[in-house]
């Protein structure tokens, strides 16, 4: 048992991130993630239009998905400059969207720094772009995506734990985990797993149960809005804060802030869709 114990903590460091490299270039597995995220996605909302008679059709789902991908990068970059980093890309705003490093000479370093929060507000962004082009209800649309998209976001904290980024806070815990990004190399919690279960697995679970007893339109993105900024925020307290934010207030990290605004939009959209249905 120790033995198993004793290879489970190390077990980051026997991991290689990269697919392959050429020269500088990496090909990361955490790129692949998103690809990979997309396509379950993908798959079970054509499941969804198949089995639960939508009026959409495969090709609409695959134009969303185009825009959506495009947002989500986008979103992603620049909510986590603005969110978790905006005075160094305030003073280095072309790395923002270029994987490239300027500061000794041109070094590719890919994009580094990801913002959920920040790639959800581009997918929103895009969405509502997207259903006013296409003349489609936004809710009724939104509500049929919902249940995929913690299953596609597993993928993405998996692709975190395989970077060995974003690691947890120190541990005692028998199943806490070496970093090799850790530069002090003690046992931490292996919180992008703790993320991908609850964050992506039960999130699933939930949503998937109870897709087909929506009580209104807006009803699963509600909860999922909701849901997720819940365990996001308890998760929060097992993983290392930002190095160059630490803690907001003292007390709260960054993400635990923009979860409980989640939540709060997510009870606000419960409530709205609710009396509109009701009157």
């Amino acid at each position: 048992m120790e033995s198993f114990i004793n290879t489970w903590q190390h077990l980051p460091a026997h991991i290689n991130p990269s697919l392959f490299s050429i020269g500088t270039f990496q090909l990361r597995y955490y790129s692949l993630m998103y690809l990979v995220a997309f396509a379950i996605v993908y798959f079970i909302t054509v499941y969804r239009l198949k089995s639960e008679n939508y009026e959409y059709t495969a090709e609409t789902v695959q134009d969303y998905l185009v825009w959506a991908m495009l947002a989500l990068i986008l979103g992603g970059r620049f909510g986590y400059a603005l969110f978790y980093n905006f005075g160094y890309y305030l003073q280095h705003p072309l790395e923002i969207i270029l994987p490239l490093n300027f500061s000794n000479g041109v070094k590719f370093v890919g994009l580094s720094g990801m913002s959920y929060h920040g790639g959800l507000i581009g997918i929103v962004i895009a969405t509502i772009l997207f259903c006013r082009k296409r003349k489609i209800n936004l809710l009724h649309f939104v509500d049929l995506f919902c249940p995929a998209i913690p299953l596609g976001y597993t993928f993405g904290r998996i692709g975190n734990f395989i970077n060995g980024e974003l690691y947890g806070r120190l541990a005692s815990v028998p199943w806490g985990m070496y970093f090799p990004l850790d530069a002090t190399q003690r046992l931490r919690h292996p919180s992008q797993l703790y993320e991908a279960f609850f964050e992506g697995i039960v999130l699933f679970i939930i949503l998937w149960s109870i897709r087909k007893k929506m009580l209104f339109s807006g009803y699963l993105i509600g909860i999922y809005i909701f849901g997720y900024g819940f365990v996001r925020f308890f998760i929060e307290f097992f993983r290392e804060p930002d190095y160059q934010l630490g803690l907001v207030l003292s007390f709260m990290s960054m993400g635990q802030i923009l979860c409980l605004l989640m939540m709060i939009a997510g009870i606000i959209i419960i409530i709205w869709r609710r009396k509109i249905s009701s009157s």
